[in-house]
């Protein structure tokens, strides 16, 4: 209520992905809640000039009387999926992203930004259960850190989870430090947010089971089962009932946005890891990859009945060392990836690699060492 005068003034092509934003405000995490803030107080601040010079783009994009018309002050989700596909059928979505790409860039240029506590930390653990690979790894990581090939594997799990437990423990941030699994996860520190595969099995099976029934239903098609997915509670999957209610709606996203989350394991640890720095940014990211089921037709896959999965260890290792250079690429997006180190380790093997502000960049090294010396050398 007290930025409705500032929220009349924003033309209606804009207003309604903000308003979706404000919606979900009290289940964002607080690095997306600060931004909110920060893009309301710019806002704000704006002159009536301003205001007309920031959205006159937005003001030219022509709507329809029907998206005129539309509820979209309760239900802004359904008015963007409607104002996307008129935007499209009439030519004019390339003037909207140039519009809201330099809308973007005006805000981010206004709200400076915040120092982090500590260097950031990404760890992925790859090739869980493969018991040999004679291919390469980590070859998209290696021209950005060090190689090392003569690492002790013993308790490396352990290890770097308790570094990262430290890490939770010495700089408490809320959503700070997490650990993903996609498998079921080790015991860890409460001071850790886990998302775990295993642990979501059941919300997995609900929601499956509701895929199964919709798709059967005549005329269903991809974009009409993405709508109806999108309105789903955490309540339809069983979410509810979970003690903390941002976590439990950042996790119902992930499996009702993510392609292929709700089925393959690697895929689940991969958006999850994704998200996590994009929305929460987290100071520490721990991902342990675990193998998937084999490709199967597509009516099994939605089948909720898990019975004994057929695991494809090879293909898992190749989804999961292509998605620890994605953790990387994605925790470079955030403030102060210059200083940010990352660590990924083939586990229960001798190969790991190193990125730090102090390693060099395309190398090897066969000196040896263990995990917990390792991730020392990466943060230095």
């Amino acid at each position: 209520m007290a930025n409705l005068a500032t929220l009349e003034k924003l033309p209606l092509s804009f207003l309604p992905s903000f308003l979706r934003e404000l919606i979900d405000y009290d289940y964002k995490f607080p690095v997306e809640r600060a931004a909110i803030d920060a893009e309301l107080t710019t806002l704000n601040s704006l002159s009536p000039a301003q205001i007309d010079d920031w959205f006159r783009a937005f003001s030219q994009l022509s709507l329809s009387s029907k998206l005129e018309h539309l509820d979209w002050i309760n239900q802004p989700a359904q008015f963007l999926e409607q104002e996307s596909a008129h935007l499209w059928t009439t030519g004019q979505q390339d003037a909207f992203r140039v519009a809201a790409t330099a809308y973007g860039d005006r805000v981010r240029a206004a709200v400076p930004v915040s120092e982090i506590q500590v260097r950031r930390l990404g760890i992925a653990i790859i090739g869980q259960g493969v018991a040999s690979n004679d291919a390469p790894l980590f070859r998209n990581l290696r021209a950005h850190g060090t190689f090392f090939g003569q690492v002790n594997p013993e308790r490396g799990l352990d290890l770097l989870l308790a570094a990262v437990e430290a890490r939770a423990q010495a700089h408490p941030v809320p959503y700070g430090h997490w650990y993903i699994d996609g498998g079921q996860a080790n015991a860890h520190s409460s001071q850790l947010t886990c998302v775990s595969y295993a642990a979501l099995e059941p919300v997995r099976s609900a929601l499956l089971n509701y895929m199964k029934k919709e798709i059967q239903r005549p005329g269903m098609g991809p974009e009409a089962l993405r709508s109806d997915l999108a309105r789903l509670s955490p309540a339809d999957v069983g979410l509810d009932k979970a003690d903390d209610e941002v976590l439990g709606r950042f996790q119902l996203k992930l499996l009702t946005e993510g392609s292929g989350t709700q089925i393959f394991s690697t895929t689940f640890a991969q958006w999850t890891a994704r998200e996590a720095l994009r929305r929460a940014q987290p100071l520490t990211l721990l991902v342990r990859f675990a193998p998937r089921q084999r490709q199967r037709p597509m009516n099994e896959l939605l089948s909720s009945a898990q019975g004994n999965l057929d695991l494809d260890f090879p293909g898992s290792l190749v989804d999961a060392d292509m998605g620890a250079y994605y953790q990387w690429i994605n925790q470079q997006r955030l403030p102060g990836a210059e200083q940010s180190s990352f660590l990924a380790w083939f586990e229960g093997h001798n190969q790991a690699l190193a990125i730090g502000p102090t390693l060099p960049r395309g190398t090897e090294s066969n000196s040896p060492f263990d995990l917990g010396k390792l991730l020392t050398l990466a943060l230095s």
